[in-house]
């Protein structure tokens, strides 16, 4: 029941991350990635430090905080800077699609580091999940915005970061409590990204902020960035990093319809076909037979 909660938690947090992509997409012609990002997380870890405190979780021990810290500047600080960015030069479908390239990167990373097995079916999933982002991004090029690619390759380049943190984040969740070690690495990146942005100047532009903008900056503040990331936490600690990435594939659907709805961005068929495809390779890399109970290290190799 544990592992299916968190899978469903996963899931959440992917739908309303897509939705995120699309208000992102929205809102960065409006100002910067920096600025952007610190709205996101600031607002985020506003309201996780309370939640935190009243769950009395356990905090991240003094020899674990140089690991979360630098998760921190990882996830909360880089991640969203080149997600913002790459969603200057794409579409919020053809993002969201890029970022579905994390269950892959999350198995080939948790294979690097020992904590799954890398099998043939997972490398055929692998392959099929690859071909599918391929055929969606490289296919579409003619009716993608000019420079589609950048963002396509930045967005790929959040992903990594992604599935760095979901790998290396579930051994310190483990010592601390989800909400807890969240609350931590999202001050962390909040605090960089806010001083960054003041040392710029990108909080000039929020001054021609309207009432739709600052309600698409509390959404991205309250769901993009508190709820997402809580769900997320609470899936990592109950099931392995790639079964909880694999959900990912539920953000194209809902950045395509919020870009379609209120940015009025084309769902073209390459998309379509593309993200079956993602369907399929993520599938098959995932449904392999567990190991043996008595198998060493079968938990922790469990796909």
């Amino acid at each position: 029941m544990g592992e299916i909660a968190g899978v469903l938690a996963a899931l959440v947090s992917s739908g309303l991350g897509g939705t995120a992509i699309g208000a992102t997409r929205y809102l960065i012609g409006l100002t910067d990635p920096l600025s952007l990002g610190a709205f996101r997380f600031g607002i985020g870890v506003v309201l996780l430090l309370p939640v935190a405190l009243l769950r009395r979780e356990r905090w991240p021990g003094a020899r674990d905080w140089p690991a979360v810290a630098a998760l921190g500047l990882l996830f909360f600080a880089l991640f969203p800077v080149l997600f913002n960015a790459s969603l200057i030069h794409t579409t919020a479908a053809r993002g969201a699609l890029a970022l579905s390239t994390l269950p892959v990167l999350t198995m080939l990373i948790a294979a690097l580091f020992g904590v799954e097995r890398l099998t043939r079916r997972k490398s055929a999933g692998v392959s099929i999940a690859m071909g599918g982002v391929a055929l969606a991004l490289l296919a579409g090029l003619a009716n993608a915005p000019e420079g589609a690619w950048r963002g396509d390759l930045l967005m790929v380049a959040a992903a990594l970061c992604m599935a760095l943190y979901s790998v290396s984040a579930r051994p310190l969740m483990a010592r601390s409590g989800p909400v807890a070690f969240t609350s931590i690495a999202m001050g962390v990146g909040a605090i960089c990204l806010t001083a960054a942005s003041a040392f710029r100047g990108g909080f000039a532009s929020v001054a021609n902020f309207g009432t739709v903008q600052w309600i698409a900056i509390l959404y991205l503040g309250v769901f993009g960035g508190a709820v997402v990331f809580i769900l997320w936490a609470y899936a990592l600690e109950r099931t392995t990093p790639t079964r909880v990435a694999v959900s990912i594939t539920v953000n194209p659907i809902m950045a395509a319809l919020v870009g379609a709805l209120l940015l009025h961005e084309p769902i073209a068929w390459n998309l379509i076909v593309g993200l079956l495809a993602v369907f399929l390779g993520i599938w098959v890399a995932t449904t392999e037979p567990s190991w043996p109970s008595g198998s060493a290290g079968s938990a922790a190799r469990r796909g």
